[in-house]
């Protein structure tokens, strides 16, 4: 009887370990069944060309520390003393003498070269008198305004220093992609050194497309305030894709959207002033409109995006290639044009007698152009 109890276990359990061995078989097999399926059925689905595999981790969260590291020490916090004119009363000015009359505004800058030269917004130094720049280990400088771009808020400080500083370079704003990590690394509020991460939410952003400003701002929803502007927005390699402008909010504080001007036009603005002494704009030589449902119907066209042209000045790049009234540009560079602000925000990182590849429409056919730039003669 014992025996037989014996026997009776062991056929159970080899029984169990049986049907244990069969289902991890079985799963198997349906994991590499469905894996299969779901490779064929989804192996056509595009994604952007720029877009790296290798760049992100899908099983977690990326480290943001390397970046934090790389580009705390290249922030500093700038402050902007200006002298106001009219507003303050004699009594003060009797009372405490010329420092009544004295302003003093605070943002931020980063440097992009070891030799000291930095990029700040024009609205932080705009009217100064005076600007001294603090870096993060507390040292102070005066500041010398070399140059700026009003129409992009953009201007160029230079520092003089005994010793190499740190530096933040240059990433390429245009490989950036929606729903990358950042890192906006400024002084709100006078608090240096403040770091804080977010994802690009858009790019190409116009904040009014009926103002005569060509703007084109990645957005972003990492967090900035008042005092973070002209501060560094990095991706997580520590590179520079833009500069921290400004927010749009109700209250005045942080709600979820800021904005910056992306690295290829602050790099371009850079190296203009430096050349030039002023900032070379490279024209196509068009006007017209950005294309959406309701501008169509009243052209009387099926496309519903691209730029539209409706003027064609005389004797620019646009003209010369053959470009016409009626035209709609879809893109340039392999740049995908669908507002305003994609074509200005391209065209602002180029300079005059840069040549761009320009593909339109025109009856119905797609067509590519080479498009000299040209300098505006005004």
């Amino acid at each position: 009887m014992k025996l037989y109890a014996k026997i009776l276990v062991i056929s159970i359990i080899s029984s169990m370990l049986a049907f244990t061995l069969l289902n991890r078989i079985d799963n198997k097999f349906d994991s590499k069944l469905i894996s299969e399926i779901v490779d064929n059925k989804y192996s056509n689905i595009s994604i952007p060309a720029n877009f790296n595999q290798n760049k992100y981790n899908s099983s977690s969260l990326p480290d943001l520390t390397f970046a934090a590291n790389k580009s705390i020490d290249a922030v500093v916090h700038v402050k902007n003393t200006s002298i106001v004119e009219d507003s303050d009363s004699w009594a003060l000015q009797f009372f405490y003498g010329d420092d009544s009359r004295k302003k003093v505004g605070t943002g931020s800058g980063v440097i992009i070269s070891p030799d000291g030269y930095i990029i700040t917004n024009y609205h932080v130094i705009e009217n100064s008198t005076e600007v001294i720049v603090t870096t993060n280990n507390n040292r102070e400088y005066e500041a010398e305004i070399i140059g700026f771009d009003e129409v992009n808020d953009i201007a160029v400080l230079k520092i003089d220093t005994d010793s190499n500083l740190d530096y933040i370079f240059f990433g390429d704003s245009d490989s950036t992609l929606i729903g990358e990590w950042v890192l906006a690394v400024g002084n709100p509020y006078n608090l240096n050194s403040t770091v804080t991460a977010g994802i690009i939410s858009s790019k190409s952003r116009d904040l009014n497309e009926f103002d005569q400003k060509n703007q084109s701002f990645i957005q972003t929803d990492a967090a900035v305030n008042f005092g973070n502007s002209g501060g560094a927005l990095v991706n997580i390699q520590g590179e520079l894709i833009g500069i921290n402008t400004l927010i749009q909010s109700m209250t005045g504080g942080y709600v979820g959207y800021s904005f910056a001007v992306p690295s290829n036009t602050v790099r371009k603005i850079f190296e203009d002033i430096l050349e030039y002494g002023d900032v070379q704009k490279g024209l196509l030589g068009v006007r017209g409109v950005a294309l959406r449902s309701s501008y169509s119907k009243q052209l009387n066209i099926e496309e519903t995006e691209g730029f539209y042209i409706d003027v064609i000045e005389p004797g620019f790049g646009a003209d010369n290639a053959g470009l016409q009234k009626g035209d709609i540009i879809k893109s340039i560079d392999d740049v995908k044009i669908n507002r305003f602000s994609d074509l200005s925000g391209y065209l602002s990182s180029k300079r005059p007698g840069d040549k761009v590849k320009v593909r339109y429409i025109r009856d119905k056919e797609l067509i590519t152009a080479s498009v000299t730039l040209k300098k505006s003669s005004n």
